[in-house]
Parts: C-alpha cells; structure tokens; sequence
C-alpha cells in the first residue's frame, strides 16, 4: 500500500497506481503503428520505445521483447515466471529512486494522446454463466417453481460464442434486427429489438497455451490465466425468446460484446483473493472441480458497477444514474473451475481466448447485473431521472461498467470501464412484442 512512484499521478490514482501495472495496445497520435504499452497514473509506458532501452535481461528481458508487438498475444503465451519478471523489472523501475527514471521518462505517453486498440487477437470466446444468483433470478421470472435447474451445482454452464463480434470500449451500438415473436398466434416478424440489455460480467483472457486433447487440472488452471477486464455481453431479450429453444442464444447474443482496454494481470489481482461464498453442501462433488486452494482463496472481490446516461441527461449535464454493483466474489464457480472444466474433455485454449463469466449479480436487487433483473422482465419500470424512466434501453442511451478492487489496507486498483453508446436501426417499424410473449 506505500509502494510510490516517481510518476506522481500514480500515487493515489483510484485506477493505475504503481500497483497495478495493467497491460493494453494503444496507438499514439499520429501514429499508424498499435503498440503495446503498460498503464501507469495518467501515462502509458510505450514498451517499443522502453524495449530499445535495453533495460532488462533474463526473462525480464524476454517479456519485454514479446511486448514490442503489435498486439499482446506473444506476450500473453509467455510462462507466468516471464510475466512476473516484468512486472517486477517495471515496479522496481517506477518507483522513487530508480536509477532507470531517465530511460523510463523518454518511454511515457501521456493517455490522453493515444487512441486505444483491442489488446490481443481473439481466437475463441466462451461465455459462462456463474452467477447463481442471476441464475435464480431468471429463473424465478420463467420458472418460479423450479428457478435452478438440476445441473446448475454440478456443472460450469456456458456456450460458445463468437470472437468476431467482441468490440472495444467506446464503440457504438447499432440497435440489432432479428426475428421476434409479436403474436403466438401469427408468424414471427424481422424487425429491431425493442428490448435490448445489457449484460454487466468479468471477462478472462487466456495466456499460457493449453494443448488439444490435453486438460488442465484445479491446480494448475490458474497458470493459463492473463488477466481480466470487464466485459459488456449486449443481449437483445425479445429474440433471444423466440429463439433460445432448443440450442440457447444466437442473433441475441452474436451482434455485439464489448470489453474495455485495460488487461488486469492475475499477479495484481493476488492482494483481492477472498474465500468461496458457498454453503457446505454445494462444494463440488466431482473431484476433478475441487482444490482446498481454491476453496480458500480461489474467489476475487471485484466491485462491478453499472451507469445509465441517457441523451436527455447529457444534455442537461446531469450525472450518470448508477443502476447497480456487486461483486465477482459472489460467483458460483471460480476462474480455476471454469477453466478446468472448459479443458476436461480435451479443448485446446490459446493466448487471447476470451471467456464471459456470465452475467454477475448478488442476492439483493440492487445487485442486479442486467435490466432483465431489474425489471422483472419488463414488467417494472425503473426510474432515471425525473422526466424518465426504463423497461429496456433506448436509443441515445449510454451503458457504462467500470470495475474496481480495494481490500481493507486500502490498496485500490482499478479495471478501467467499458462504455457503449446505442444508436438506431434505421429498418421499418412493425408492431411491438406484447410482454405475454416474452419468455426465455
């Protein structure tokens, strides 16, 4: 928690002190070329210039070469020794008098003269589903005498999604078209989702190569993950409910995820580590998904929050409604069990896969990751500001996520936000789905 630096911004920064040293791509003004850089106060550390320094050596030196790249992915296949050899070659660099504050100076851009760009090439994405409390609710919505179905406790739930729809922060969102069920009676109509959501979860880059036909074990699973960021999964609701059965989402879930640019390293994460809120009799019965390790310290204590600007409200500069926060720690399943499970049967993961955690929710209301929670449906209004309330989001409306940790010393880092602005599709209007035919 007294760690300094010689970069003043960074003491005390609610997002990238010294401690947190998170990795992104970036491109500076005027500049063609992306380059990866490492966060720190209000600066990037461009690692092609810091490279040419000549700073570092061993494995240190390594990483530091990976990271001239283009993109993380080099980086990111490294063993977490060279990860860590950076990480610490960078902080011992950073603080108050280092010898190397000359040569690290000549590295820093300023962040507000970059652009930034997607961290790494993404093979693969999978989205999870480990949120019990989330499960529940939607359950409750749809199935109020059976909210969690049987294989919930047993089983890490996800689906495979599809990395070529993964944007980054600052991206707009273009209203999706899909089929939607207007009469039960009549055929399903194309047109423009009149309930689109968004989705608040964690998302998990994959560093260290996983083979095909190998898997990993609960304790090793952890060696594979990068880092994290937060992930908004866009859903699109009255699709999603004509089209869900038999297989689960398609053209509801296909048009748009978005993440932010920032790469926690699971190395920053360490001081968040928090025990597993489960009750005894839903630790896991398959052997393959329990370690005594992760049960004590294999949880994260990340704060997620959710803000809703609308135009109107950035018109009359009024603040961002906060519509929800809670925490990864109240996940059912861990990042270890998640991976474990994803590589039991013999799927390979590679540097840059990317998996959802699933849509995190805790057990009070306000803890609600989607507005799907937060107006049971559809059925209840929430209200925004004085002149305006919402069921599903509008056009013109803006979503941001930010994420956070602070443990009870009062190290604070933070996860950067991810934020998405909806703008209209311009296809013909057709009548509205009739909340009776709204199901998932």
């Amino acid at each position: 928690m007294g760690l300094e630096s010689w970069v003043s911004s960074a003491n005390g920064h609610d997002t990238f002190p010294i401690q947190n040293l998170p990795y992104g791509v970036f491109k500076p003004a005027g500049h063609q070329q992306a380059r990866c850089g490492i966060a720190i106060g209000d600066y990037i550390i461009d690692m092609h210039k810091l490279s040419s320094e000549g700073l570092f050596t061993g494995l240190a030196g390594e990483a530091s070469k990976a990271l001239t790249d283009e993109t993380l992915n080099r980086f990111m296949a490294l063993s977490n020794n060279a990860a860590s050899a950076i990480r610490l070659a960078l902080s011992q660099a950073l603080r108050i008098g280092s010898q190397h504050k000359n040569a690290l100076t000549r590295a820093l851009v300023p962040m507000t003269d970059v652009a930034m760009q997607m961290p790494c090439h993404i093979g693969d994405y999978t989205d999870f589903y480990s949120s019990i409390h989330h499960a529940t609710s939607v359950g409750k919505l749809f199935r109020p005498e059976n909210p969690l179905l049987s294989n919930y406790k047993w089983i890490p739930i996800a689906y495979h999604g599809r990395a070529s729809s993964i944007y980054l922060s600052g991206t707009q969102v273009t209203r999706p078209k899909g089929q939607v069920s207007v009469d039960s009676n009549q055929p399903p109509l194309l047109k423009p989702t009149e309930r689109l959501d968004y989705e608040v979860e964690l998302g998990v880059f994959i560093g260290e190569n996983v083979s095909p036909f190998d898997s990993v074990t609960m304790t090793h699973a952890e060696q594979h993950a990068f880092g994290v960021c937060m992930l908004n999964d866009w859903s699109a609701r009255d699709i999603q409910a004509w089209e869900y059965q038999p297989l689960g989402p398609f053209l509801s879930k296909n048009f748009m995820s978005s993440i932010s640019p920032w790469i926690i390293s699971s190395e920053a994460l360490r001081p968040f580590r928090t025990a597993m809120q489960r009750e005894a009799q839903d630790k896991p019965t398959m052997d393959y998904l329990f370690c005594e390790q992760n049960e004590q310290h294999g949880a994260l204590d990340i704060q997620m929050e959710c803000y809703l600007s609308t135009a109107q409200m950035r018109q009359n500069k009024q603040p961002a409604k906060k519509l929800s926060q809670t925490s990864f720690k109240h996940s059912f399943w861990t990042i270890a069990q998640m991976i474990t499970h994803h590589t039991v049967n013999g799927c390979g993961l590679t540097p840059g896969d990317l998996l959802g955690s699933g849509t995190q929710s805790g057990a009070s209301p306000d803890e609600a990751g989607s507005l799907l929670e937060l107006t049971a449906g559809g059925k209840q209004q929430i209200t925004i500001s004085d002149a305006e309330k919402r069921t599903f989001l509008q056009d013109g409306d803006e979503i941001e996520l930010r994420g956070f940790c602070q443990n009870e010393s009062g190290l604070r880092i933070g996860l950067g936000s991810v934020i998405n602005r909806i703008i209209p599709n311009h296809s013909p209007q057709q009548p509205k789905a009739t909340d009776e035919h709204f199901s998932l």
